[in-house]
Parts: C-alpha cells; structure tokens; sequence
C-alpha cells in the first residue's frame, strides 16, 4: 500500500485499542478479514463502535456473512449489532452494512452480551497501551456535534476550527494561530528551502510532532498525504485532525514506529527534542541518536528530512545525521516567525555499506 502511495500502517486488532481517538471514522470497512467481532464479549465490535462517528457505517464482507457453516458466526455478529442498536441497512450476498446509532439513548438495554455504557470518567479517545474494554463508549463524552453529516464538509471542514478543539485552552484561537503560521511555513520551504514538495517525488510524508495537523493543511493542494502523529505525552489533539478531515496515529517516538523500512518520501519534525523529553523532569526519556536511526530506517533513500528547534538543538541534530551520512544544511526560519528556531534540511542518500 505505500508504496502505491497509499496511507497504512502495521497493527493488530488484538488485547490493547487502536491508536486512534475516538468517533473519529466515517466508515470502517473489513474484507475477509477474519476479525473475531463477537469472541471476548464482543470487545472487538466494541472497539469498532468506539472509533466510528455517531451515524457512521461499518462494512464486513466475506466471512461470517451468509458464509457456508459459518450460520452461528453470522447469527452472533448480528446479535451483537443489535445489542449496539446498530441498524442493518443491507445484506447483498456476503457483504452487510451497518449504521451505528447517532446517541447512546440505546443504553441501558436487555442483551444477551451484558454490554453497558463506560463509566463518566473514561476517556474514550485515550488509545496508547489502553486496553480494550467490553463496555460501550459514550457520545454524551463529546464536546460538540462531530456526527456523520453534522460537521461542515470538505474542504470547509479544513479549515474551520472543529467543536474538539476546546480541550486546549483557548482552543479556538491556538487552532486559528496554528494554521496561519504553517501556511507561511510552507510557502517558505517551497520558495526558499527548494524542497520537493508538491512535485511528483513525493507522496508519502509524515509530520512527527502534529499538534492540530496546520503542517498537513498547508499541503492540501499538493499531491501528497501527510499522516500526522500525535505523541501520547502532548495533548490529545489527534481528534481535532480526524475533525479536520486528515489522518494520524498516536505514537511515542521513544518506541520504533509500526511501518516497514524505506516507506517515507519526506520527515518533518518541529521540536524533535521535546518528543524524548519529559515534560516533568526535564530529562531525556530516551536518546537522540535512537530516534534518528528510526527516522532512517523508514526514510526511503534519498528522501528529504525537515527538523526545525532551537540551535542548540539543530547542532545536536547535525551531528547525529552526519554520523547517518545524511547531507545537511542549516537555514534560517522564515521571516515572519518570530522565536529563536532554525531550520535543518538533510537528504538520506542512497548508499550501500561495502561488503
């Protein structure tokens, strides 16, 4: 899939949540997929309901559906949908859909599974090492309308601040501040840095340290996808960017990043050392040099690395992606921006150790 330039990533639907937020998919779709949706109380559909909007759509096609000795499989999984007081929009061969529900009014209900609303205090969106639960997250969580048709549609969605970014203090105007800021950005790395992107050699990218995705953004007329990652240890903004219409993914960049090597056309990180720093203590929580080996093994040769940070930070940085044979060179910020941040560009080239 990426290297067809499509988003993915490696992960298994197995004792811990996906790391998503929640009500945060249109749709979620499974082709043969063989996902056990009714084993363990259900907690695997539970894990679907959890991650889709309220009124949006689950698809399974291929077993259990109609499937040939499959008939109990079938006959729970259906169950279960009911339980969740999803609605059965069609069956057409082995393929059915589902709608979920648009509120939790459902609940409390008489089913064979015993599945109940989670308790006020759990935080549906917490999805890093959490595991899975086989209660029923709850839409009254939400701060605002974020259903299937109730936020504003693309490209609008884009752009104007969605109902979730009220969890950040002065939520509002941090987002509208943001996305100004990365639209300047971006115009400088094109003007300025004689960067690759919006050409045809890059499509991959991933901004290391998204915040509320305003780096993606600024890139939406270019012909790349951007994931956006979000790190456990900052505020839970992955939702805003789902809000936005972008994709992302919780990860800590102290651990190595679920995706094949060589699979990344282009590395952008804005404050890299605040990602291995604890924000407590002050201390490194792991080390500089591990992080840029990980950026190297899933940054395809020749790809473009961007790291903006202090400069004490970027010589640290330098040093590192010297000893990867990187080719580097540090440039100013662009004018408008104020702070002390200076910008690195390096290039992985493409080598091969001699044997």
């Amino acid at each position: 899939a990426l290297e067809r330039g499509i988003p993915a990533f490696v992960a298994m639907l197995g004792t811990r949540r996906l790391p998503f937020p929640a009500f945060s998919f249109d749709l979620v779709h499974c082709s043969r997929c063989l996902i056990p949706f009714t084993a363990y109380n259900a907690s695997y559909f539970i894990e679907v309901n959890r991650l889709l909007r309220p009124g949006g759509y689950v698809v399974i096609s291929g077993p259990p559906v109609r499937w040939a000795k499959q008939e109990k499989e079938w006959a729970d999984l259906q169950a279960v949908a009911k339980a969740l007081c999803f609605e059965l929009i069609t069956v057409d061969g082995n393929t059915a859909i589902w709608k979920k529900p648009l509120d939790d009014a459902c609940f409390p209900n008489q089913n064979e599974f015993g599945l109940d609303l989670c308790d006020e205090a759990d935080d549906p969106s917490y999805a890093w090492y959490s595991k899975l639960k086989t209660c029923v997250s709850r839409t009254s969580y939400l701060k605002g309308d974020v259903g299937v048709g109730s936020i504003p549609k693309w490209p609008r969605r884009l752009t104007e601040a969605p109902a979730r970014v009220a969890q950040i203090e002065k939520g509002s105007d941090a987002f509208k501040a943001d996305s100004e800021s990365w639209m300047r950005r971006i115009a400088h790395y094109k003007n300025s840095l004689n960067l690759k992107l919006g050409t045809a050699a890059v499509r991959n990218v991933m901004d290391m340290n998204a915040f509320f995705g305003g780096f993606a953004a600024a890139l939406v007329s270019d012909p790349v996808w951007v994931m956006n990652v979000v790190p456990p240890t900052k505020p839970l903004t992955l939702d805003v960017i789902y809000d936005r219409g972008l994709i992302g993914i919780y990860h800590d960049w102290c651990e190595p990043f679920s995706t094949y090597p060589r699979t990344y056309d282009f590395l952008h990180v804005s404050g890299i050392e605040s990602l291995i720093k604890d924000s407590a203590s002050g201390k490194n929580r792991c080390h500089l040099l591990d992080l840029m080996l990980e950026m190297d093994r899933i940054l395809r040769p020749e790809g473009t690395v961007i790291v903006r940070d202090s400069p004490e930070v970027i010589d640290k940085v330098n040093r590192v992606a010297h000893a990867l044979r990187w080719t580097t060179t540090i440039r100013e910020k662009e004018p408008e921006s104020s702070g002390r941040e200076r910008i690195l560009v390096a290039t992985k080239p493409f080598w091969r150790a001699i044997t």
